[in-house]
């Protein structure tokens, strides 16, 4: 089967590929095949497996094509309209996340509310046909270049705070809407505080049920540990998606050979044989202790894939599958920051283009106390798996029953 879709997938990208069409023209056609994001169920994509995606992928690396539009839009964005969206909506979004129109990003934590995310104070007030929405986010991915947010927002204070958010698509190109970069360790700006100032969003986009976006948020959630946790197996472009980023009318092929910044918060069987073959040039592979950390993460990243697999077949939306793929991720992305430092020694230091790798593994060794944060912490993540998945008894709080408006923290802010 895998060699009947590597004809098939060799035939359709030599019919299609061309580096000097636009990256617009490109991504249309493989949204058109059903090639951008071929986990999705047809219309939209093909209903396959990691199995059949990593097939896609290699095909498209190996003839030196890019891949589909990588963001939120396509990871969390897409999956998340199509469980809970109209019709409409899923018309409205969906094939513009796909051939990457539109860049999305998500408006999820703010300052006081992290770990705690059901205690966002970001207000959304009714106004005939829209809402009014007030409030901070932060952390924000991709948020310098997005045209749409996933906006949680508490619609009403006077419910338990897990009960009166609702789930917005919200547009960023508007007046009231400011996005800062925050400077990071690697000297990138992935993340961005945004700051909303009575900003408006129609009540059409509102997804999913009014007050319901906390059930609407934990598939957006589910999603996104379940994709750190390597959980599709896609081939991404460097390129960014949407009309802020300026991406679309250039060429596929000044995109070819680059890599995603992103990139650096995830580790693959490429970094396992990247940390191979520098252990064999330099003569590491007779330490017994290199040898060791070398199967660990092999382990590692085969529970990864196994854990997909069995979500997959599962077809689970809640459960501790994710929860669990994030803390495996992480756990590896440590890892190879350890193994990488054992097997470079003093080079491990140096940066940039110039440096052993090009600087990726500098960059990742950086970068990797960040997923162990974002997308809720280990420690949430491992709190999630106790009282959902092993039914142990909840850490102390407030009555669930106790409108938002009322606890403590809240009485002079609404």
């Amino acid at each position: 089967m895998s060699n009947e879709l590597r004809e098939e997938l060799d035939a359709w990208i030599d019919a299609n590929w061309d580096p000097e069409v636009t990256v617009r023209e490109w991504w249309q056609r493989l949204s058109s095949a059903g090639f951008s994001n071929p986990g999705l169920t047809e219309p939209f994509g093909k209903g396959w497996g990691r199995a059949e995606t990593r097939v896609l992928a290699a095909a498209l690396r190996e003839r030196g094509a890019i891949g589909s539009p990588a963001g939120l839009g396509m990871l969390l964005a897409a999956p998340t309209i199509l469980a809970h969206g109209s019709e409409t909506q899923i018309e409205r979004y969906v094939p513009r996340i796909l051939d990457g129109t539109d860049a999305w990003c998500q408006l999820f934590s703010e300052p006081g509310a992290g770990s705690d995310l059901a205690g966002l104070q970001t207000k959304a007030v009714r106004d005939g046909d829209e809402w009014v929405i007030s409030g901070q986010k932060v952390w924000t991915s991709e948020g310098q270049h997005a045209d749409l947010g996933m906006l949680i927002a508490r619609t009403d204070p006077n419910a338990p705070k897990h009960r009166g958010i609702s789930w917005f698509a919200f547009p960023m190109e508007q007046e009231g809407v400011e996005v800062r970069p925050l400077r990071e360790m690697t000297g990138r700006s992935l993340f961005n505080e945004v700051f909303i100032d009575e900003a408006r969003v129609s009540h059409d986009d509102l997804v999913g049920e009014l007050n319901d976006g906390w059930r609407v948020a934990n598939t957006t959630l589910m999603v996104e540990r379940a994709g750190i946790g390597g959980g599709h197996g896609m081939a991404y472009a460097a390129a960014h998606p949407g009309s802020i980023a300026g991406h679309l009318k250039k060429s596929t092929g000044s995109f070819v050979g680059k890599r995603l910044a992103l990139a650096a918060g995830g580790v693959g069987p490429g970094t396992l044989q990247l940390l191979r073959e520098l252990a064999e040039e330099r003569e590491k592979l007779g330490d017994g202790r290199i040898r060791q950390e070398l199967a660990r993460l092999h382990t590692e990243l085969e529970l990864m894939r196994m854990n997909s697999q069995r979500t997959r077949q599962k077809n689970q939306q809640t459960g501790g599958e994710g929860n669990l793929a994030k803390i495996l991720m992480t756990s590896a992305l440590h890892r190879t920051r350890e193994l990488a430092g054992s097997i470079l020694g003093p080079d491990m230091a140096l940066w940039g283009d110039e440096s052993v790798t090009g600087g990726v593994i500098q960059e990742m060794a950086v970068f990797s106390p960040a997923p162990s944060i974002y997308g809720g912490t280990d420690e949430v993540q491992r709190n999630i798996i106790g009282e959902r998945v092993l039914g142990l008894p909840k850490e102390p709080g407030p009555d669930k029953d106790t409108s938002f408006a009322e606890l403590l923290q809240n009485k002079t802010d609404w």
